[in-house]
C-alpha cells in the first residue's frame, strides 16, 4: 500500500534529520527500498518490501535471543532488502557507527 503522507509538506512541518543514503540500485520507478540515517539520533532507517506470512513464520521460527519473546509487536515490522543493498546497509552502519550516537 503507497505512503499517504504529503511529501510537499513533510520538511516544512518539521527539523528533517534523515540523510538519504541510497536506493535499491535495480530499483525501476515502482519499487524503492531506501536507506536513510538519521544525523541526530544515529538511527538507520530502512524502506524495504513487506515481509509475507512466510517470511515472518520463518522470523518467528529463527527466534529472538534470550530473555525475549519469540513475537513481533504490533509497533514493529519485518522488512527485507535486496542484497544487492549489503554496501548501502554498510555506509549506513559506518555513518550511524561514526554519529557517536549509539
Amino acid at each position: 500500500m503507497p505512503c499517504e503522507i504529503a511529501h510537499e509538506n513533510v520538511a516544512e512541518e518539521s527539523d528533517v534529520t534523515l540523510r538519504f543514503l541510497g536506493i535499491d540500485p535495480d530499483t525501476g520507478t515502482a519499487n524503492s527500498p531506501t536507506i536513510w540515517v538519521d544525523d541526530q539520533t544515529g538511527t538507520i532507517v530502512l524502506q524495504g518490501f513487506t515481509a509475507d506470512d512466510t517470511m515472518i513464520a520463518e522470523a518467528l521460527t529463527a527466534g529472538h535471543g534470550p530473555g525475549h519473546e519469540n513475537i513481533i509487536p504490533d509497533h514493529e515490522s519485518v522488512i527485507h532488502v535486496p542484497a544487492r543493498m549489503v554496501p548501502l546497509l554498510r555506509k549506513a552502519c559506518d555513518e550511524a557507527e561514526r554519529s557517536g550516537l549509539h
